[in-house]
């Protein structure tokens, strides 16, 4: 069987792949065209981030089984037309995080000791001792936002510089962030206390612009800010005006909203008060060759042995079992990740129970299935079939599983209450024919719904009105809604409405929604992943 490396990938990897017996072809740099040209000869393909593998390459890969980013972050490949031509989906999750955790404490104690401003003094011909007076760390308090594999390793490393560390992440229990000694705090608290900031969560529409103008005007004036993680999670312009401003201390950024970045699309790299690396988080020697090594290893094993391992798009069952469960593993991870985009605190315990003819079949790969939905929307790739359970018992995340013979409503029921710190939910999915996951109960509230793509979710009061002003509002905006779902609570004459739209709805629009009359409260959540 032939493999393809169409990126950059260490040479320790390569030799993996073909003492396995595999026949590898190493061709970088190929356009599009090229590589549509001959995907055809492959049943592997390795890349790191530069090959978009998207639907229409996907096309021409009749032989292609599976294929292996050497990292983390997928945005590159469309993984539902992979899933639909089934072509497993593999990346190294957790190849790089120390690498990613020791660059943002790298920037942290660059803009401390004003490193790369007196290096480029130097070079200049200077001598100016006196102006690039530092500060120490010891003492001093480490915020993180997200506190995560990357994060706690950041956490760390910080507590081993004699640094106070606490952190923001409403979905992390207090009892785990204590065991690893960080304190959780509000975001504004995190803002207020802490004298270095570093970021370390995926970009997600919730994270999109989560550091903003209100952020950096509760920082203290003396603070700095970093982050290694996603670009666009921090807000750009807002990071500018505080810095500009003297509002804070300093910044450091590996990532960017727009990548390559220069001078002309990010006016951050004029500033004296900020430094910069081109997106180096995971650019170390120990790195690249740990994720070439995990990939390479993934890849043979399974189109030699038929071994699945880190894929983010098929569990690792047998053909048969895959067969009978297949669409509740759809529903699984829909519901997970349903659940964490409306839940409010961290979650503590988990009780799934299968009912009807369901509980027959062997449900864990359903219940790992949830778990990687769960953690879809606050870790996006990090998380996949194999380390979900893992990711759960790390964050103390309790998980029981029980059967019933009997299912009230429809054949095959998939039950599950979340209980977190703030309340518990109760969400109830069937599957429909042979392949058609639908929401049949959300708490109270009974319905048949397709929960998939961007969404809105709506409580409202159950008088007239509403849905109409409701899709005035989103038509206003020029958001199309392609399906509508509504459940009732009849005890309380309460309604949720469930809206497809062709776009996610923005937190602007969002805003407006949820001030209409008669709406109580409104959700966006997306399920394009799922």
């Amino acid at each position: 069987m032939k493999v393809l490396v169409s990126d950059n990938l260490s040479q320790v990897g390569i030799d993996v792949l073909r003492k396995s017996g595999l026949e590898v072809d190493v061709k970088t740099g190929l356009a599009p065209e090229e590589l549509k040209e001959i995907i055809g000869q492959y049943e592997g393909l390795v890349i790191r981030s530069a090959t978009r593998v998207t639907a229409d390459l996907l096309e021409s890969a009749h032989r292609l089984k599976v294929v292996g980013r050497a990292g983390i972050g997928l945005d590159n490949v469309d993984i539902p037309a992979a899933s639909k031509k089934g072509i497993v989906v593999m990346n190294a999750p957790d190849g790089n995080a120390t690498t990613a955790a020791e660059h943002a404490i790298s920037m942290m104690m660059a803009l401390s000791r004003n490193i790369p401003q007196a290096c480029r003094s130097m070079k200049e011909g200077k001598w100016e001792k006196k102006k690039f007076m530092g500060r120490e760390v010891t003492g001093k308090t480490f915020g993180v936002i997200g506190i995560g594999r990357i994060g706690g390793i950041a956490a760390s490393r910080a507590q081993g510089l004699k640094m106070k560390t606490i952190a923001y992440d409403p979905f992390m229990p207090k009892e785990m962030a204590e065991k690893i000694g960080v304190e959780l705090v509000t975001l504004e608290e995190l803002a207020k206390r802490a004298d270095y900031i570093s970021v370390h969560v995926p970009l997600t529409q919730e994270t999109k612009n989560l550091v903003s103008t209100a952020f950096f005007e509760n920082m203290k004036q003396d603070a700095m800010f970093i982050d290694c993680a996603r670009g666009g999670v921090c807000d750009e312009e807002a990071l500018y005006d505080a810095l500009v401003n003297k509002k804070i201390a300093g910044a450091a950024l590996d990532v960017f909203a727009k990548e390559p970045t220069t001078l002309e699309n990010c006016s951050l790299l004029g500033l004296d008060n900020f430094i910069c690396t081109p997106h180096l988080g995971a650019s170390t020697n120990e790195a690249q060759e740990s994720v070439a090594l995990i990939i390479a290893e993934q890849v043979a094993d399974y189109l030699l042995k038929g071994s699945v391992t880190n894929a983010v798009n098929v569990p690792s069952v047998s053909d048969d079992v895959l067969a009978q469960v297949g669409p509740y593993l759809t529903l699984g991870e829909m519901l997970g990740c349903l659940h964490m985009q409306i839940a409010r605190g961290g979650v503590a315990e988990v009780n799934i129970e299968f009912s009807g003819e369901l509980a027959e079949l062997k449900t864990n790969p359903i219940t790992v299935a949830f778990l990687k939905g769960l953690f879809m929307p606050i870790l996006k790739d990090a998380v996949n079939y194999v380390n979900a359970p893992i990711i759960a018992k790390e964050r103390g995340i309790r998980v029981i599983e029980s059967k019933s013979g009997r299912a009230d409503d429809f054949i095959n029921t998939l039950s599950i209450r979340v209980s977190t710190g703030e309340g518990e939910n109760v969400l109830v999915g069937t599957v429909f024919g042979r392949n058609e996951p639908r929401l049949v109960r959300l708490n109270s509230f009974r319905l048949e719904a397709l929960v998939s793509g961007p969404m809105l979710l709506v409580y409202n009061n159950d008088v007239p009105g509403v849905i109409g002003a409701l899709g005035t509002t989103l038509g206003n905006a020029g958001v199309n809604i392609s399906r509508m779902t509504v459940g009732r609570e009849e005890e309380s004459n309460q309604n949720i409405i469930l809206l497809s739209t062709d776009e996610l709805v923005s937190k602007e629009l969002l805003a407006k929604v949820q001030k209409l009359a008669n709406i109580t409260n409104a959700h966006v959540l997306d399920l394009t992943s799922v």
